[in-house]
């Protein structure tokens, strides 16, 4: 027990790489719909804040399907779980068409809402289903293996937003036909990605959280008995991800408005730049992967980048210029952590509960859709004031990385 713990194990690989693919999936996703608030913005005529029900619409989508979605894959396990997912996320896409046609914001909203319920349902399986291959002490390793690419999909989704939908001298960047073209295209991807998973062969998977509880029992079998709100580890980190991915809907919702109206850049440039950030978040997956392999445990890694967010909020909302606006580009890599380390951190320990727990963690994306609105409201007069906001959310997110050690006991 005490030999150092292999990252997973070789049956388990082509299933691991399948699911990273899905990581990836719901990164273009997410970050390709921050890129349709500015393109909203112009052919809907919309102000910022009324912009913010497209994150609503994503992010809100976790609130109503986490749970049900943790309950199917209860019942019909992790394989059945992602075709549920993908099956949604086609769909979604599949509504852009009519929506396009109808030229309507409350279509998009409710395409984009479908859509995230996929999204919502994949995140749901995918980061227990990763957990389970392999040893629970290097979960957090493989959830942010994992998470990378998700970080590589957040890079592809402005970049073809920027391309397709936002670019200057496009001849549709005034009107919805590149925005209907582009989700038809996606939907049809993902559904051919849906039918090809549906062969590949996933074996009765022991839940290695269940395993490192039942080792519990001879030395005390309270530590079993524990409801899930029981755990403070756990209660602590669905709240700390409610405010995390408040800061990240919020950060990411007016990157784009932040290029163009403090910086004097073009819309598509700005998106550019947003993808880029998104590289930066890829690195700091990378680098944090390995630092927490290595040399910091998980918690005290998200507490130290959480205060250098909290610092780079603070230069960006000063409005220094090129200063400022490469603070906000390193938003992005101190954040790159901190949602599967909250979500890992948050799953330790807790035996039979993992599968209840994660669908409770993962709605706490609700955050990401409830925030903008705030910092929307304070963009419509300044964006770089706007900037200020996020700071209460890192702090929160401080104290959670900071009292781990108290919050769970069992903590190696």
């Amino acid at each position: 027990m005490d030999a150092k713990p292999n990252f997973t194990e070789r049956k388990y690989v082509v299933i691991l790489l399948f699911v990273t693919l899905l990581f990836l999936l719901w990164g273009i996703a997410m970050s390709l719909g921050d890129t349709l608030n500015k393109h909203f913005q112009n052919v809907l005529h919309i102000s910022k804040a009324r912009s913010a029900y497209v994150q609503l619409s994503l992010f809100g989508a976790y609130a109503v399907m986490g749970i049900p979605a943790g309950l199917f894959m209860k019942r019909f396990g992790y394989k059945n779980g992602v075709l549920l997912g993908l099956s949604l996320y086609a769909a979604g896409a599949f509504l852009f068409v009519p929506a396009s046609n109808a030229e309507s914001f409350g279509f998009f909203r409710f395409a984009l809402f479908v859509l995230a319920c996929g999204l919502a349902t994949l995140e749901t399986v995918a980061h227990p289903f990763v957990a389970s291959l392999g040893d629970q002490r290097t979960s957090d390793q493989r959830i942010n293996f994992s998470q990378f690419f998700n970080g590589l999909g957040g890079i592809i989704g402005p970049l073809v937003g920027g391309y397709f939908v936002l670019a200057e001298g496009n001849i549709h960047s005034n009107d919805l036909v590149a925005v209907k073209n582009l989700y038809l295209i996606i939907g049809t991807g993902i559904a051919v990605i849906a039918v090809l998973f549906s062969f590949v062969r996933v074996p009765v998977l022991a839940d290695p959280h269940v395993i490192a509880n039942d080792s519990y029992a001879v030395a005390g079998a309270e530590k079993v008995e524990k409801k899930l709100f029981q755990h403070k580890h756990f209660v602590f980190a669905a709240v700390a991800q409610l405010f995390n991915v408040a800061a990240q809907g919020g950060t990411w919702a007016y990157f784009i408005n932040y290029g163009h109206d403090i910086m004097g850049l073009s819309s598509s440039k700005a998106s550019y730049f947003f993808s880029l950030s998104m590289l930066m978040m890829v690195l700091g997956r990378l680098v944090g992967t390995l630092l927490m392999r290595y040399a910091i445990a998980p918690n005290k890694l998200l507490w130290i980048f959480a205060v250098c967010n909290i610092i780079m909020c603070l230069i960006v909302a000063q409005n220094f210029g090129i200063v400022s606006f490469v603070a906000l580009i390193m938003i992005n890599f101190f954040f790159s952590i901190m949602f599967p380390t909250i979500f890992s951190l948050g799953l330790k320990d807790l035996g039979k509960h993992t599968e209840q727990a994660s669908s409770f963690i993962v709605m706490g994306v609700v955050g990401g859709g409830l925030f903008p609105f705030l910092m929307g409201w304070v963009a419509d007069h300044n964006v770089a004031t706007a900037y200020y906001l996020p700071i209460i959310c890192y702090a929160v997110i401080f104290s959670f990385g900071y009292l781990y050690p108290r919050l769970n006991k069992n903590m190696a």
